[in-house]
């Protein structure tokens, strides 16, 4: 097999405010995945910085 036989694989991007009349249902599920798992990623990141918050508060108490 070789590296001309595959198709390249494509990127799902989605920016915030696009024309989405264009897209196809699939499309559209890929983007709505795509989507929560940032949106899982953003809510785990701010839970970790609110733990340090909490943290450095009852160091300074």
């Amino acid at each position: 097999m070789s590296l001309f036989d595959e198709e390249p694989r494509r990127k799902i991007v989605h920016d915030i405010g696009q024309d989405l009349s264009l897209l196809s249902v699939a499309e559209l599920d890929e983007r709505i995945a795509l989507l929560r798992s940032e949106i899982t990623r953003l809510e785990e990141e701010r839970s970790r910085k609110g733990d340090s918050k909490v943290a450095a508060e009852a160091l300074f108490r």
